[in-house]
Parts: C-alpha cells; structure tokens; sequence
C-alpha cells in the first residue's frame, strides 16, 4: 500500500513538472517571434509562433500611428499575406480587436522562405510594411531546433498599452548638419520705432479714459488714452491757455489781414508784411496745436499709433507738466534679442547668424531663423570693466514674447557637418550622468548612458552611448524609469 501511495505522489510530481514546462513553453512549445518595422507613417510590432505547414499561426499586431505622439491605430482594415514561391494566402480584419491591435491568422501550405506582407488600409492613409526573410517550416520538429537560445538581456519591457495612454514617442538617431552652440543669457527688448512715447501737451491734471487705458489693452491709433484737464488753478490753467492762444491767433490774424490790404497801397513795407505773416502763422500754429484736442472738458491725449499699452507712469488725477510723460505704446511687432557674450568666444562672433532662445515665461524653443531673425550688430571691443559683448537680433514677435522677459540663449555657431543629433526631451538626467531609453523592440528597451556635446535648446548632440540608425524615445522615457523602478514590469512575450 506504501509503495502504491508513493508511486502516485511520483507520477504526481512528475506531471506537475511537465505541466509547467508546457506552461512556459521552454521545452514544449514553440517560443513566439518579434517583429517591430516602422514606415514612414506607422510602427508595427507583431508577435507569432514560428510559421509550421499545416498549423494555424496567430498573429498579434500592434498597430501604432505615428506622429508628434504616437497613437493607437483605431479604425481601418488590415491585411496580413504570405508570399512563398509567388503563391500567397491572407487574411484581412476588418477593425481592431481593441484599440491598436489587430487579431490575424495564416495557416501554410508550403514550407520554404517567404515574406509576409501587412497592408494598413484607413480613411486618413494606405500603407504597407514587408518582413521579407520569413521562414516557413515542414514541421514542428524542424522548427524547434531551428528555435534561438534565449539571450536573457534583461531588457526593460514597456507594453504598447502603456505607451498609448501617454505622451509617448521615439525617433530613428541619424547623422545631420548641427552647430556648435554658445549658451548664455539675454534679453527681450522692444526694437527702434516700434514704440512710442505718449506725453503730456499742456499744464494740468490727468483724467484717464476709460478701459483703454490699461497695461496690456489693445489701442487704435487716434483713441483717447488721456484728458488732461486746467482745473481751478490760477496759474497754467488750461482753459485761460486756450483763450488766450485763440485770442492771440485771431488777433494775428486780424493784423495780417490789414497788412496784406495795406501793402497793396504800399502803406506799409514788404519787411512789415513779412513779419505780421510770421506772427499770423506762429499763432495759427500754437493754437491749431491746442484746439486740435481741445474741449471744455480739457485737452485729449491720443495713441499716435496702434499697438498696445506697454507702460503708464502717471496716476489718475496726478498734476503734470507739458512734455510729462504718461505712457508708453508699442506696436509689438519687432523684437531686440540681445545675448551677453563672454569676451573668451570674441573670433566667434562674426559666424553667429542665428540663434535659438527661451523665456522664463515659457518653456518654448524660439528659432530667430523662424521669427524672421537677422544679426544687427554685435561687439567689436569691450568696455572697461564688461566681460561681455553683446550680440543683438532683430525678431519677429509671434505675438508670445513678452518684451523685458529675460531670456536663455543658444548662440549657433561653426558648423558640425554630421552629427548625431537627439532631442533634449529624450534626456534623463541621474546624479549628474545622462541616459536614454533606446528600443530594441517593439516592447523592449535599454537604458544607456551617454555622453553629450553642444545643444540648441530643441536637440542635443550625442557623443557616444548610442549608434546610428536605433530609436530612441524622445517622449515618454519618464514614464518608462517609473515603470521600472516600480518593480512590476509585466512578462514579455503576452498574449494581450
């Protein structure tokens, strides 16, 4: 009876081994191939069991729209054809599974090396992806000792699914022209003539009108910003002003009337003529200058052009002079953006014709080249005491630029001719080192270090760490270390 029992907890352990080496699919089973190919509008990465005659192959395919942020596929028809001696069979479905992936099958008929042919078909765009090279087996046997040994890399594995629910993205590294880069700080300063100075005409008190006049507000030129009123004061009053420079002009012209009459008669000289003209005009003019805007509320203050309100230095109801000024207008269409240059990099300036520039308003790259940007002057000599030179570009302003906003400044100067060049998002930076993410597959990834070079602001220079023509994840890689930090990253290889 004991040796029955112990026969049974035998043939027990037995089978419990086989069955989890079945489960794994390390000995029994055919482990599934992984394919990760991208287009220039898709990526795809499709998993299946190695292709056997007569078996039935299931193909996982994920489908990812490429783009600033990479996105599932969600709608439209895809069709997976093996081609084997210029015969094929295919299989078509007609939407995703869930969003992204695709549920296909294939069953061969012959045995051989073929190519397996994936055509996308979506109301936005067609596309079709070739994996050439694709073995097709006579029979499982062959198959398994034809099966690669596990490499065991201890690559980091980052789900589709995972990736789709965030601001995700890689790109293929490539060798491109690049400059090297002076980093340095700068200004934002309104340019020459593109604002004004708003000033007071006559002795009084300043009444605002209205909305308009508020930093920030929009302004037509013409628009009354200001009324500067005489009030009840003796002396400067603005009312007694007026009177007087109408009296004054009317009283002019009354004289030069009367000499004009009289020189007919050469009653009076040509020299006597002249100078009553003189006065006659002089007065037209002070008073033309205040009837121009004048009320009997006061005189008005107009925008002398349209732009917007960038400064007012006075306070309603404060006493001003003629010529105080109230406020300043400016068009905000023309910027200065002037870097402060270290005199060590002198010889260089000569070959600096753009730049890149961010403000610590903002976390946006501006491109002077973009802005319609041009060098206006630079230093040739320092002044006493200045270990900077300036260099200054005239921009445009995207209408996002604040003038007086301090700047970052990326000086491009000598020419890389062939870099390899990443954006900066891609960075993760650890206790002083950088790293990327670069993928190895559709769902497996690396952590590399590397060493970097000059950087614009948009895109950085790789030194080493990583080699060209392998993608690295410029958005997203956050989300990738948090992932693996947190210790459950899901088994690779997962049937969805």
């Amino acid at each position: 009876m004991n040796k029955f029992i112990s026969a049974i907890i035998v043939i027990a352990i037995l089978v419990s081994c086989k069955s989890k080496t079945q489960e794994h699919g390390h000995e029994h089973g055919l482990e599934p191939l992984a394919y990760t190919l991208y287009s220039d509008k898709s990526e795809l990465f499709v998993e299946f069991k190695p292709l056997v005659v007569g078996n039935v192959s299931k193909f996982t395919t994920h489908l990812t729209v490429l783009g600033p942020q990479f996105l599932p596929l969600i709608q439209g028809s895809v069709t997976v054809s093996l081609i084997l001696n210029d015969k094929g069979i295919k299989q078509t479905s007609a939407a995703p599974a869930v969003p992204g992936i695709y549920r296909l099958s294939l069953q061969p008929v012959l045995a051989g090396t073929g190519k397996l042919i994936f055509d996308i078909v979506t109301s936005t765009f067609i596309d079709q992806i070739i994996i050439d090279n694709v073995k097709v087996y006579p029979d499982e046997k062959t198959a398994m000792d034809d099966q690669p040994e596990e490499s065991g890399s201890g690559d980091i594995t980052y789900l589709k699914e995972q990736a789709w629910k965030v601001e995700f993205a890689n790109t293929s590294v490539i060798k491109q022209p690049f400059n090297d880069v002076i980093k340095t700080s700068g200004q934002i300063i309104s340019a020459p003539g593109d604002e004004i100075l708003v000033t007071a005409k006559a002795h009084g008190v300043v009444i605002f009108s209205g909305n308009k006049t508020i930093v920030g507000s929009a302004v037509a030129s013409g628009t009354n910003l200001f009324t500067v009123e005489g009030g009840d004061f003796a002396q400067g009053n603005l009312d007694a002003t007026f009177k007087e420079a109408k009296a004054n002009y009317e009283k002019a012209k009354a004289s030069w009337q009367r000499a004009s009459e009289l020189l007919k008669d050469k009653i009076v000289s040509q020299k006597e003529f002249e100078q009553s003209k003189a006065d006659y005009e002089n007065a037209q003019a002070i008073y033309n200058s205040f009837a121009k805007n004048y009320s009997a509320k006061g005189q008005a203050v107009q925008a002398g052009i349209s732009g917007y309100i960038k400064n007012i230095f006075v306070s309603e109801g404060q006493m001003v002079e003629a010529g105080t000024p109230l406020a300043t207008i400016s068009k905000n269409k023309r910027l200065l953006l002037q870097a402060n240059v270290s005199q060590k990099y002198f010889n260089r300036l000569a070959n600096i014709s753009t730049a890149n520039f961010k403000t610590t308003e903002s976390d946006s790259v501006y491109s002077t080249t973009q802005l319609n940007g041009k060098v206006v002057s630079y230093g040739k000599s320092a002044a006493v005491n200045a270990p900077f030179l300036p260099i200054v570009f005239e921009i445009d302003n995207s209408g996002t630029i604040i003038p007086g906003s301090v700047a970052e400044v990326y000086l491009k100067s000598s020419s890389i001719p062939s870099a390899l060049v990443i954006p900066v998002t891609s960075l993760i930076e650890e206790q002083g080192n950088f790293y990327v993410y670069v993928q190895m597959e559709g769902e497996s990834f690396q952590k590399r270090e590397v060493k970097t070079g000059a950087g614009d602001g948009v895109n950085i220079q790789l030194l080493s760490g990583v080699l060209e023509g392998e993608r690295v994840v410029t958005k997203g890689a956050y989300q990738i270390k948090l992932t693996q930090a947190s210790g459950t990253m899901p088994a690779h290889g997962h049937e969805h």
